[in-house]
């Protein structure tokens, strides 16, 4: 059986609000999650699903109203176990007239190195994230993009076993996100293991071994990206160029790109389709099946809750 990197048992979280603090809302619900030693963990939701409110309680910065969690096998509470966690918070926040040489070099003081570990690590640190040229100038002049690579720097600097990122993708450029994914994919390939929380879905049907998804502070979900959405065939795109004027009865049911054509059929009439579709002196470009996209998944629970909710409030419950 594989090891476990991280485990929850009915993990739970509530605020009180209201008058007097008299009422409670539930952030996060009994959740029960394993991530396993060594593996990419995606914990996807909308905001506000209970994403960031899970890994706080990882963290011990906020404390479950019940429930329990471990981490590498000890419980969340073990200041020691917390030694060989990497954290990259969703808002990270340095002193502004630090550079991020400086910034590093403070922050390695923590772990005991030696001076010349200090900078040998710094320096990889830096060069890992796209920083080494920029790693004299201060920080209140960095870009929101560039503040995020210098947190994911501090993150895995004393070479962590589990790494907890809260949307490390939040606030980059397309090349900023590829450096981060290819940063993840290189932490699993060196045995760490990696916990991201995430709304963009293609990052996380690209990089995770597994997806949680969370919504309404309940975990809905989990399994491989390609087997949590069920992989069964939803029909099948013809895509075909057709110049001229036809009067063939398809046409009226795909979509028009210029001289391409889009149309869905059920699978068992694929066959008849592409028949007729010759027969009008169509160009068959690609046939492809569809199936069902994590987006669609994650979208039809996201709807159900909004659903419910609503059904909630109305009721006055």
């Amino acid at each position: 059986m594989t090891e476990l990197a991280i485990d929850t048992e009915n993990l739970t979280k509530e605020y009180p609000y209201g008058f007097l603090h008299l009422k409670k809302k539930a952030s996060l619900e009994g959740l029960n999650m394993q991530v396993e030693t060594g593996e990419v963990f995606g914990f996807i939701g909308p905001n506000g699903a209970g994403k960031s409110t899970t890994i706080k309680l990882l963290l011990r910065l906020i404390f479950p109203t019940a429930g329990s969690a471990r981490i590498l096998g000890k419980p969340i509470g073990d200041i020691d176990m917390h030694r060989d966690i990497g954290y990259l918070p969703e808002q990270p926040y340095f002193y502004d007239y630090l550079t991020a040489e400086e910034l590093l070099d403070y922050l390695a003081r923590f772990h005991d190195l030696t001076a010349a570990d200090r900078k040998a690590r710094i320096q990889r640190m830096l060069k890992k994230v796209g920083l080494e040229t920029a790693k004299k100038i201060q920080l209140r002049k960095y870009s929101k993009g560039m503040l995020q690579r210098v947190g994911l720097a501090q993150a895995i600097l004393h070479d962590p076993k589990v790494v907890i990122l809260d949307e490390p993708m939040s606030g980059l450029d397309p090349v900023g996100r590829r450096e981060v994914r290819d940063i993840i994919l290189e932490l699993k390939r060196d045995g760490k293991t990696v916990l991201f929380s995430t709304h963009i879905l293609s990052d996380a049907e690209m990089l995770c071994d597994r997806v949680g998804v969370i919504v309404g502070g309940k975990l809905r979900g989990v399994g491989a990206p390609e087997q949590i959405v069920d992989m069964k065939s939803q029909g099948m795109e013809i895509l075909f160029e057709l110049p001229g004027q036809s009067t063939t009865p398809l046409l009226s049911k795909a979509t028009r790109t210029g001289d391409r054509y889009r149309l869905q059929v059920p699978e068992e009439e694929i066959y008849g389709a592409i028949d007729q579709l010759r027969a009008a002196g169509a160009r068959i470009l690609s046939v492809v099946e569809m199936k069902a996209t994590l987006e669609e998944y994650f979208m039809n629970l996201v709807e159900a809750d909004r659903a419910q909710a609503a059904a909630v409030e109305v009721s006055g419950k």
